[in-house]
Formats: C-alpha cells, sequence, structure tokens
C-alpha cells in the first residue's frame, strides 16, 4: 500500500457491483441533482467514476477529461426574480424627495386607541401616568406643541451619536459614578472614532509564534485533545480537503467570494503536488485553512470560558483570547501576503477579503477594518487598470468581492463613522452579482438548503435601501436651500452627509417622509422569495414557506453527526450521542441553557443576517419619534406615538442573539456593528421604563407580547456583552454601562 494520501491525480476509483447500485440508488433519491460525468464517457454511454480532475476512464486511456456545470433547474429562476425586483424598487428609491406628494394615510393610521387621539396633541405631561420610577432621572424641559414640529425630529445613524441626545446624557450622569471610563465631553463631540472603547483595554497584536503554545481543544462530543490547533506540518491531502470543505460550507457561502469548483478541482491538487510556496493561490489557500479551522472550532469547539454568574459556557468557541483557532495556519498566509501587495488582481481582493473575515473572528474590529479598506482599494484597482475584467469569465466573482467590502463598508461608516473608500461611486459601472459563473454539485446541494444565493441578493438590496434612507434623512435635516441640486435631483447611493457631520444641527425632518420609507422598507420583506421571509410579529419563526418542510425534515437536518471526525487531528468517537430535536416550530430560541439546534450550511447564520438587519434599518428608521418623544412630549401626536411603538418592537429578539446563532459568535466577523445598538436598545428599553410618556405608549400601543419579549430581549442582549467583555474592548465599556443601568453582576 502507497504511504502517500489519495489525490485527485492519483486516486482511481473501481467501484464493484454493490456500489454501482448502491450510487445509482443514491442519485435517483437526488432527483433534480445529476451525475456529474465527464464527456468522454457521456459519449461513450458508460458510468463515469466522476473523479477529478481525471476520472478513472480517462486516465486509463490517457484522454482529456471534461465535466459540464449543472445547469440551473426551473426551481432556481427565484434569483432572477429578485434582480427584476430590486430594479423595480430601485427605480421607486430613486423618485423620491423631499417634495413628493405623500399619501395622507400614514403606515401606523391602522393603530387607533382611546389612549391618543389621532391628529391632536397627546397633552402627557411628566407624572401623569404616575411618578418616574428612577426619581433621579428628570425629564427634560417639555417645549411648546406651536414651536414647529417639524424641528421636533432628529435622525442620528450611529448610538454614539444617540447617546448624546439631552435625554440620555442625563441618564448617563446618574451612572457614571459607577463607570470610570464613562466620559460624557467625548461622547458629545461629533467624531469619527467614537470612544466606545474600554480605555484600560489593550488590543494585542496577534502572535507570530504559537508552535509552541498550542492548547488543547475539543471536538463536538466533549472530548478533550492534547492535539491544539492544526499544524503547517499537519497539512496533509485529507486535513487539507477537510479544511476547505469546511470554509466552503461555511464562510463562503455567507460570503461568496470565492470559486468553490477552481478551488477544489485545481488549486488544492497543484499545490498539494507542487507544494505551498510564495505565489498567491498558496496564500489564498493557507487563509482558506484558517478560516476552515475556525469554521470548525467556531462552531464545535472548546468554549473559551465560562460565565461564572450563570454557568453558561461562551458562544465564542476553539482557541483562546490570544490565540484564535487556525493561527498558524493564517500567519503563513501572513508570511507570504507582502509578495502579492500590489497586484491589480481579483486573486488580490480575495486576499484582502478573506484576511479580513479572519480578523473578525478574532475580535480584532481595527484590523478587521484596515483589512477591508485594503480589499475596496484593490477592487477599485482592479476595475479601474483593467475594466474588461467586468465582461470576463470571472466578472460574476469580481461583482461579488465587491458587494461584500460595499456592505462591510455601510456597516462601518453608518454605526462608527470610519469613512468611505470611494468604492460606493463604482456601484452602477460594476452591476449586481447574479451567480452566473462556475456552479459545482456541492454549491448546488448548498444553495438548495440554505437559499444562499437570495440571501446574498437580499442583503444587497437591503444595504442599497439602508444607504437611501440615510442620504435622504440627512439631507431632510437641512433646509431646501442648503442642499445642493435640491430637490430635483435625488439622492444618489453612498452621496449623502457623512454620519458624524456636524453641519446638520438644525433638524427638518419631516414625519410623512420617514412614513414614506417605512412603506419602501415594507416593500422590500414583501418582494422576499416565499423561502425567505417571516411573520414581522415572530422573528424567530421558520422560514414561511418553509415551515412545513423543516417540520416534517428536520429530523434528518439534526440527525446525528456523521463517523466523520470534527477535524483530522481529532479522534472519532465509538458512541455518538443524537442531536436535541426541536420541540416547537420556532427556527431560534432565547432558551441560552437549551442544547443548541444544528442546521446545515450556516442556514441560521444567513436567516440571522438579513432578518437582524432589517429589524435594525426599521428600529434606525423610527428612531427620531423616540427623540420627540423624549424631548418634547407635549408635541407629540397619534402619529407619533404609533412611530414610537414601531421602533421599539423593532428592538426586540433579533435572531443574531439568539440560539443557536449566538452559539457561534466566531463566524460573525460583524459583532462590532450589533454591539453598539444593542447598547442602545438596552437604554431605550430602560428608558421606556422610567420616562412617562414612553411608558405609556409602551403599554398602550406594544402589543400584549412586547412585557415578556422586552424581558427575553434584555436577557439575550446583556448575555451578549457579557460574552465578549473579555475579549473585546468596545463590548467591556458597553457592557459597564449596561451593568450599571440595570443593575446586573459581573
Amino acid at each position: 500500500m502507497s504511504a502517500l494520501p489519495a489525490t485527485p491525480s492519483t486516486q482511481v476509483s473501481n467501484p464493484g457491483p454493490s456500489a454501482l447500485a448502491s450510487a445509482s440508488s443514491l442519485r435517483k433519491e437526488r432527483g433534480a441533482i445529476a451525475a456529474q460525468a465527464c464527456d468522454t464517457c457521456r459519449s461513450r454511454k458508460q458510468r463515469c467514476d466522476e473523479q477529478r480532475p481525471k476520472c478513472g476512464t480517462c486516465q486509463k486511456f490517457k484522454l482529456e477529461c471534461n465535466y459540464r456545470e449543472p445547469q440551473p433547474t426551473k426551481k432556481d429562476k427565484t434569483l432572477i426574480e429578485i434582480l427584476e425586483r430590486i430594479k423595480s424598487l430601485e427605480s421607486k428609491i430613486d423618485d423620491l424627495s423631499l417634495h413628493t406628494n405623500f399619501p395622507t394615510t400614514a403606515p401606523f393610521a391602522a393603530v387607533q386607541t382611546p389612549a391618543f387621539a389621532p391628529t391632536t396633541s397627546l397633552g402627557i405631561t411628566p407624572g401623569i401616568h404616575g411618578p418616574p420610577i428612577n426619581p433621579s432621572f428628570p425629564l427634560p424641559e417639555p417645549s411648546s406643541a406651536t414651536s414647529g414640529a417639524e424641528d421636533h425630529y432628529q435622525y442620528v445613524s450611529s448610538v454614539h451619536q444617540m447617546l448624546a441626545w439631552p435625554a440620555i446624557q442625563q441618564l448617563l450622569a446618574t451612572v457614571q459614578p459607577k463607570v470610570p471610563s464613562l466620559d460624557l465631553s467625548l461622547i458629545e463631540r461629533d467624531v469619527p472614532l467614537p470612544p466606545l472603547n474600554d480605555p484600560g483595554h489593550i488590543v494585542k497584536p496577534l502572535p507570530t509564534n504559537t508552535a509552541s503554545t498550542a492548547t488543547p481543544s475539543m471536538n463536538m462530543h466533549g472530548q478533550v485533545h492534547a492535539s491544539g490547533s492544526i499544524q503547517v506540518s499537519s497539512l496533509n491531502w485529507e486535513t487539507m480537503q477537510r479544511l476547505s470543505k469546511a470554509y466552503f460550507d461555511s464562510f463562503n457561502l455567507l460570503f461568496p467570494i470565492l470559486d468553490r469548483q477552481y478551488f477544489m478541482s485545481d488549486t488544492l491538487p497543484s499545490l498539494f503536488n507542487g507544494g505551498l510556496g510564495q505565489e498567491i493561490s498558496s496564500t489564498i489557500a493557507f487563509l482558506v485553512f484558517a478560516l476552515g479551522e475556525v469554521a470548525l472550532a467556531g462552531a464545535e469547539g472548546r468554549p473559551i470560558h465560562v460565565h461564572p454568574h450563570n454557568g453558561r459556557p461562551s458562544g465564542i468557541k476553539g482557541g483562546s483570547k490570544d490565540e484564535p483557532p487556525g493561527l498558524e495556519l493564517f500567519n503563513e498566509a501572513r508570511k507570504r501576503m507582502g509578495f502579492n501587495l500590489t497586484e491589480c488582481s481579483l486573486e488580490n481582493v480575495q486576499i484582502f477579503a478573506l484576511a479580513s473575515l479572519y480578523y473578525g473572528s478574532c475580535f480584532h474590529f481595527m484590523d478587521f477594518w484596515r483589512m477591508n479598506t485594503s480589499a475596496s482599494l484593490a477592487c477599485q484597482a482592479l476595475i479601474t487598470s483593467n475594466p474588461g475584467e467586468l465582461s470576463s469569465a470571472r466578472a460574476d466573482l469580481i461583482r461579488r468581492a465587491f458587494w461584500h467590502c460595499s456592505v462591510m463598508e455601510t456597516c462601518l461608516n453608518l454605526e462608527l463613522g470610519f469613512p468611505h473608500t470611494g468604492l460606493e461611486k463604482m456601484e452602477s459601472l460594476v452591476g449586481l452579482p447574479d451567480f452566473s459563473g462556475p456552479f459545482c454539485e456541492d454549491d448546488y446541494v448548498a444553495n438548495q438548503e440554505s437559499h444562499y444565493q437570495e440571501h446574498s441578493a437580499s442583503q444587497i438590496v437591503l444595504r442599497r435601501i439602508l444607504v437611501e434612507f440615510h442620504g435622504v434623512l440627512s439631507q431632510s435635516r437641512f433646509p431646501s436651500s442648503q442642499v445642493p441640486n435640491y430637490p430635483s435631483t435625488p439622492t444618489s447611493l453612498g452621496s449623502g452627509p457623512s454620519p458624524f457631520s456636524t453641519s446638520a444641527t438644525s433638524s427638518k425632518l419631516d414625519r410623512m417622509t420617514i412614513h414614506h420609507l417605512a412603506l419602501q422598507l415594507e416593500q422590500w420583506r414583501g418582494m422576499l422569495p416565499p423561502h425567505l421571509k417571516w411573520e414581522e410579529d415572530s422573528p424567530g419563526a421558520f422560514p414561511s414557506a418553509i415551515q412545513g418542510t423543516y417540520g416534517n425534515t428536520m429530523s434528518s437536518i439534526l440527525a446525528p453527526p456523521t463517523t466523520t471526525p470534527l477535524s483530522p487531528t481529532m479522534a472519532t468517537p465509538q458512541h455518538q450521542p443524537s442531536r436535541p430535536r426541536p420541540t416547537s416550530t420556532l427556527m431560534f430560541t432565547t432558551d441560552l441553557d437549551a442544547a443548541p439546534a444544528h442546521y446545515p450550511y450556516a442556514l441560521d447564520i444567513h436567516v440571522a443576517l438579513l432578518r437582524s438587519r432589517y429589524y435594525h434599518t426599521k428600529y434606525l428608521l423610527h428612531r427620531p419619534f423616540i427623540y420627540k418623544a423624549l424631548h418634547f412630549p407635549d408635541a407629540v401626536t397619534h402619529d407619533d406615538a404609533a412611530g414610537a411603538a414601531e421602533c421599539l418592537k423593532a428592538t426586540l429578539k433579533w435572531p443574531i442573539a439568539m440560539s443557536p446563532t449566538c452559539t457561534k459568535k466566531r463566524l460573525l466577523p460583524c459583532h462590532f456593528f450589533f454591539c453598539p445598538n444593542f447598547l442602545g436598545i438596552l437604554i431605550l428599553l430602560h428608558l421606556s421604563t422610567t420616562v412617562p410618556i414612553l411608558r405609556s405608549i409602551r403599554s398602550t400601543l406594544c402589543g400584549d407580547r412586547f412585557e415578556m419579549d422586552a424581558r427575553e430581549t434584555v436577557g439575550l442582549y446583556t448575555d451578549w456583552m457579557r460574552d465578549l467583555k473579555n475579549v473585546d474592548g468596545m463590548s467591556r465599556w458597553q457592557w459597564e454601562v449596561v451593568k450599571a443601568i440595570y443593575g446586573l453582576e459581573e
């Protein structure tokens, strides 16, 4: 027996009769998934063993072996429909201007209660519903309702700007003695880098030598192994395949910037047979291996700590705070990145994008930002220096990488104030991805299970809507004479004012503008494919169209894992416990102590990201109503109260913080985007129990389930911060503020 592992270029399969019968039965069960026979075997009308890059027949007769790509079936037309709907929605958004004749009936007109008159002032004065729960927190002086209702709304994009609201400043002043790092003078400044960071928390760079400090790891069944993280010396063929599959079944479905088939059938065999050198393909391979180890350990590895408060294992798994999983493999990529630093190629963009994802999994958000900025600049260089690439065979991959960078830039810009690189100016030139490139069978199966292509397209559309909303709401705060070319020129994507602009001090935001934009957001949700839709008031439910399907087939999805070990360096256990079966129709649960469910191909993360970003957009859009209720309670009308209620309801139970998604935090590189928003939500939920007018809105307009959902939301978001506070300085600062406001234990 040869000591060398079998590779695609050396392995020849000769299946026996029983194996052929089994394979035939399997193909019949797969239905729409056709066998991948090569052209030679097709012409000879004989069975192909489907070895790559050459099947056994072609190797035997020394023939050229070509495989056809599987063609999309009729079931795959949904993505085309999404792209058509995008164009329709964009045309409607482009027609939006502040002088549009908005409909007189607001989206909240259906909300009618005896407590609020539909058009008159609420007339609620402090204390009418009883004294505030916290007497030490007084309300701001109410303003007259006749002072101009248009000046009563204020839009801000970031939580840092929201903390500068006078009402919230008063709350923070009461807890400042308990939070030494809370400097209110810094919060009041409009700066692009908010001081949401613990000054005593020093972010150490990732170590460059980890060979002697490997930490024990744990497989999915709780068995501890002292082998530690995967070493470069252990990169045999099986390990390389396993790590690559882990990456493509997780990170590349969430951020589809690499071509799975090309990497698995061309790049990987070539590197194994020729060796991992200094070329750019080796750099990409090491990044894939590193992220593959993060995907394995981050989903089922050993928690880095256990909370002393509740004994709950951390949702951060694998490695340690200072030495995350995959670090040695990532260091090998870092050694080679300098050689490819200035290439104007798609691979150069992919390198920086993959490196940013790794830094995100390590909770190094500044490094994540710098790598993502490098990816954006490399993408601009590629398109500028070689525009013909946009019509080449790799055009769709370029578009995917472009939009990945653009979505990340939007998160960093709107929430943390980081500047744009100018990438957004190329959106019309680049166009939208349609996943028309190579489509291998593994990706076909993954898309059938997770619908990752439609999730990606929907995320892009939602991002563009959010940017448009920001531009419209920001410009609404200026008198029309101060807006260039206003109102004849509609807001262009990415051209709105900076989220930290200091000149927009005089609010001119109109209530009907917000209502009209809310209709646009609901139109986006209504255009989602059936298997992505969900009930508005049930963020944790299964998608509407597949709820019955998942209810019937969940036993197979949550089936016990196969005998394949988690990692090539981990032993396979003899007895494997069964996965827990679902007890309800909920896809996500607030019970963080229950064993988390398992969904293939990162389905739960896809769904959680899409829904959480939708609720974030809705929450951001309606937050000006909260501002008015806090600072101008006498001027609040029924529509204002209904808008404030919509904002409060949009804060509840974001799936990203629920189980099982919260148990895999390393697979969520955007944690820095959600942490500040959880802080802002927790502050608003607290104010809704202490400020009389918000308390009245909460009890009257938010529905019967709101109190229970709000308690669960507070538990979810505080647990998220408690989990991250020991690995991330930003989360530590936020945790200290929340702990002081809610009187929590460490």
